[in-house]
């Protein structure tokens, strides 16, 4: 259970929420709303100090068995976001706790919030393994995203693009940027990852070019 004494204590002296969660390891969405809470059913430090743990927990979010009710992530929500590109779990997670607390609810922290998306994806989408052999396949693309080079002397940024390879069976990656996507680009690019290989592989496969 949360230690929502502890929280109204450091509270009372005078702390900030980023104090109060560095000094009890709450996450900083949980302080807040706790905090809220404890303005919204007028509870401070004083008056928890006579009540018992489940009592406070009663007093704070009105549950009958005196525990809060953690708000449950959108696990649909987040799977269509995470098909995305750009979109991390983290992002998501910040995203969820920034609604729990305009919804003055508790959200899980990232840990457990991770745990009920992987239970969901478990149940809703087929994987299968796949079988590799070493050095025999190599896989190679322009990334979707542009990175960006700052001229030092007129301060423009300059689109590069970035070439990605992998090799399946290692995960082993190479990563190169470019200023033009140009086929002389292209061959510089397997040269390159090649001699960064210290090898070639049997087949080249590249993603819908």
């Amino acid at each position: 259970m949360t230690n929502y004494r502890e929280i109204l204590r450091l509270k009372s002296l005078g702390l900030n929420n980023s104090q109060i969660t560095a000094g009890t390891g709450i996450s900083r969405p949980t302080v807040i709303n706790v905090l809220q809470k404890a303005d919204e059913h007028g509870v401070n430090w004083e008056t928890a100090a006579a009540l018992s743990d489940r009592e406070l927990a009663g007093q704070l979010f009105g549950t009958d068995n005196g525990s809060p009710a953690y708000k449950m992530p959108d696990c649909e929500y987040i799977h269509q976001e995470m098909a995305k590109s750009g979109v991390t779990l983290s992002l998501l997670w910040v995203e969820y706790c920034d609604q729990c607390r305009d919804a003055h609810e508790i959200p899980y922290q990232f840990t457990q919030f991770k745990k009920y998306y992987r239970d969901f994806v478990l149940t809703t989408k087929a994987t299968m393994h796949i079988n590799r052999k070493p050095g025999e396949i190599m896989e190679v693309d322009w990334a979707g995203q542009t990175a960006g080079i700052i001229d030092t002397d007129t301060g423009e940024v300059i689109p590069a693009y970035i070439f990605v390879t992998a090799l399946p069976y290692s995960g082993y990656a190479y990563v190169e940027a470019f200023l033009s996507q140009n086929q002389e680009a292209w061959i510089a690019a397997h040269v390159n990852a090649y001699r960064f290989f210290s090898g070639v592989t049997r087949i080249v496969v590249p993603d819908n070019l």
